[in-house]
């Protein structure tokens, strides 16, 4: 989980009857079940313990903690995770041997199992002198690796095969502009994308700063080429994404302020007019009492329809605000299509650039993870650090739709996330396109160490508790005698297309990949 993370939040402010959400609005509550109490063992009896482990694979080259991972846009099978020990690396979670074992009966010379080994490395990146805890491919193509560090380093590395397979890599520049680096977010491209918008990545820092840089190796003299910085937050800037057209750039800040860059001037010539002598469109702060959130914000996602953000802080608060609508005169079919059929993924109600749309708040602690469902799901799901999920529809007036008590039990949720199809080369340029495949399955992670896998359809006999399946393999939180805590899992990819391969960085310090 995020530094950023606040476990210990102080009590709920005091709100007007309508600001939030009443729980008696939500159409399905999923309570835990009650825990059995275990029956007593005598003193003469051995307790045994079993450990499961349901993963097809593992990599474990790393020292300490893995505090992040990412995935190539093109090859999705190969990731990157960066660690406690000061280093990132590159490996394929491409099992060495998808195929079964068979039994030895059916073996010539049965041979005796060994222990499973790890998957190699592709790249080992080195250079940092302090934790590595955001790293990225740049898109389209995935040209380029990047890792930032709590040293403030930012690093980078080119794809040098003739094919950009991201077999092989190699050191290309690096940069130190603050005293660390909070997130890296990757400006969205495709291959119809201009190329200012290419191998484009944004970072916050501890000091509330936000830079943004593009990669290119043809400029010899600055292959990491500093675009733009903004310096509108007055703490820690905990996470920031953009919208999918790349056009628009949102983040959030431990000082609950929330601010949308106009990087490229797209906003500009469409006529849309930013703050004097800054390229924000869009800010709020905790002056304005109806969107201040005491103990700040820490998650960010930003609808496909680009239409709007939401942003999730402590006590359970999430605010959506509307953002201003950036389109090319050859998208505007696009938009006027999206119109036409309700425009998916857009609330309801009407609101222009900054508008405070909703105020949620359906869970008890901070909103640690935010994603929203490809169209024509137009669901919003929240992981909070009680423990529990919350799914939100955008297209009612951001009605509970499902609110899943316990789905980590009492351990935090770190992330959850959407299955969607495509990688970046697929992605498309203007409105959020509907999606094929399964884009109502959602995957969460949490402290206590399981991957879980929830069907967020209404009406079907298995979302009647929603939990389609769950895979263990890491260590739950633990404390050790000097009272630390350790544990869990910190982050996760969907290694292929279809949401079908799962691939986790833990606490414990090993990546481990599980097949559905």
């Amino acid at each position: 989980m995020s530094e950023q993370s606040h476990t210990n939040n102080p009590p709920h402010a005091e709100e007007s009857e309508d600001a939030f959400l009443d729980p008696a609005e939500a159409d399905e509550e999923i309570l835990p079940d009650d825990d059995h109490h275990m029956e007593d063992a005598s003193d003469d009896e051995d307790l045994e313990i079993t450990l499961q482990n349901d993963s097809t694979a593992h990599f474990d080259k790393h020292t300490d903690s893995l505090f992040c991972i990412a995935q190539h846009p093109v090859h999705p099978s190969i990731v990157i995770t960066g660690s406690g020990d000061d280093t990132a690396y590159i490996f394929d979670s491409t099992s060495t041997d998808d195929r079964p074992l068979l039994p030895s009966s059916y073996e010539t010379t049965p041979q005796p199992r060994k222990e499973r080994e790890s998957l190699e490395p592709i790249a080992h990146l080195d250079g940092h002198t302090d934790s590595v805890n955001a790293v990225c491919f740049t898109e389209p193509l995935g040209e380029y690796a990047l890792t930032a560090g709590l040293d403030g380093k930012l690093r980078v590395w080119r794809d040098t095969s003739s094919s950009l397979n991201g077999l092989s890599w190699e050191f290309l520049a690096d940069t130190q502009e603050v005293e660390e680096i909070n997130w890296l977010a990757v400006c969205p491209a495709s291959q119809n994308t201009s190329e200012e918008k290419r191998n484009v990545i944004a970072l916050g820092a501890n000091d509330g700063s936000v830079w943004v840089y593009r990669v290119d190796k043809q400029d010899t003299e600055a292959p990491l080429y500093l675009l733009a910085s903004f310096f509108q937050h007055t703490a820690s800037c905990t996470a920031g994404a953009w919208t999918q057209d790349g056009n628009l750039l949102a983040t959030v800040s431990e000082d609950a302020s929330f601010y949308v860059y106009d990087v490229f001037g797209a906003a500009a010539a469409a006529g849309i007019v930013s703050s004097a002598g800054t390229q924000t469109v869009v800010g709020l702060t905790a002056q304005d009492q109806r969107f201040a959130v005491d103990g700040g914000l820490y998650s960010i996602a930003i609808a496909p329809s680009g239409s709007f953000a939401a942003v999730g802080g402590a006590e359970g608060h999430i605010k959506v605000v509307g953002l201003p609508r950036v389109l090319s005169d050859s998208n505007q079919s696009s938009k006027q299509k999206g119109k036409s059929k309700g425009g998916a993924g857009a609330p309801s109600a009407g609101g222009g650039a900054g508008t405070l749309l909703a105020s949620l708040q359906a869970q008890s602690d901070g909103v640690e993870t935010l994603s929203f469902s490809s169209p024509p799901l137009t669901l919003l799901a929240a992981g909070s650090v009680d423990g529990s999920i919350v799914l939100f529809d955008a297209a009612h007036r951001f009605a509970v739709r499902r609110h899943i008590r316990g789905a980590h039990g009492e351990s935090a949720v770190v992330k959850v996330d959407f299955v969607r199809e495509g990688g970046a080369a697929a992605r498309p340029t203007g409105p959020a396109s509907p999606a094929s495949g399964r884009p109502w399955l959602l995957t969460s992670v949490g402290m206590d160490g399981v991957v879980r896998r929830w069907d967020t359809r209404g009406g079907t006999a298995a979302a009647g508790y929603g939990l389609l399946k769950e895979w263990r393999g890491h260590a739950g939180i633990s404390e050790n005698d000097e009272g630390e805590q350790s544990g869990g899992i910190l982050g996760f990819v969907h290694g292929d297309q279809g949401g079908k391969r799962i691939v986790t960085a833990g606490d414990d310090g090993v990546a481990l990949i599980f097949e559905e």
